[in-house]
């Protein structure tokens, strides 16, 4: 996965998510509504099967757009990892 950032404001953040979907933008941008802080988490793909999403994430001004996106990648990692823990330990 590669960060394009396209514009950075004080409360306004928008990048590119390159090498990634609809399903992880999904997961992520579900992720940045728990937040708060976060007034703004959409993204769109301009073409299903080439385009690269670009993401917007706009927060109230008491977290950056920055560590509201850090925040929920965390916790989609963490969510990952426990979902990992716990097929393997159903499925052997």
């Amino acid at each position: 996965m590669e960060i394009n950032v396209i514009e950075e404001k004080k409360n306004r953040l928008s990048f590119e998510l390159k090498g990634q979907g609809n399903t992880f933008c999904n997961i992520l941008k579900d992720e940045l509504w728990n937040d708060k802080h976060v007034t703004v988490a959409t993204y769109t793909i301009k073409h299903p099967l080439l385009g690269i999403p670009f993401m917007i994430v706009e927060t109230d001004g008491h977290k950056s757009p920055k560590q509201a996106l850090e925040s929920a990648a965390e916790r989609v990692a963490d969510k990952a990892e426990k979902l990992r823990k716990e097929a393997k330990k159903e499925l052997k």
